[in-house]
């Protein structure tokens, strides 16, 4: 049976899109300001260790939040720029650095948080190369 060609410009991914380009648009504000007042809040609870609630922790929180969303953002912008390897290496990079960010926040010691966030950058890079590795596009 023989199947058509794609058209000129049409995504080669073998998926359907099932989205809407308005939804994209969307989800591509909405996922890392979702994902900003995670991080935010949970840093902000690390920080106050089952204390009181005060204007600080919650300055802190949202501040913690925008520094992540902009960050995310921008590691995405370039990282799609980027080939396989240097792609893996941004992301693995951010996430190591916002998880030791977290983890530093605990109490533990900076010696401990660098080893953890090394050990979580050193397993997201290879997941994502991994990832990156086997479904490149061949174009």
């Amino acid at each position: 049976m023989a199947h058509a060609a794609p058209a000129p410009g049409a995504p080669t991914t073998g998926l359907p899109d099932i989205f809407s380009a308005r939804t994209h648009m969307i989800a591509r504000w909405a996922v890392p300001i979702g994902l900003g007042l995670v991080y935010g809040y949970w840093a902000a609870a690390n920080r106050r260790d089952a204390g009181p609630i005060t204007g600080w922790n919650l300055l802190f929180g949202f501040l913690t939040a925008l520094v992540f969303v902009l960050a995310y953002i921008g590691v995405r912008e370039i990282a799609k720029r980027l080939h396989r390897g240097a792609h893996a290496l941004i992301w693995a990079a951010f996430m190591g650095i916002a998880f030791g960010f977290l983890y530093s926040q605990t109490g533990y010691s900076v010696l401990r948080s660098a080893m953890m966030s090394v050990v979580v950058a050193g397993a997201v890079l290879v997941t994502l190369f991994y990832r990156y590795y086997t479904h490149e596009r061949t174009a």
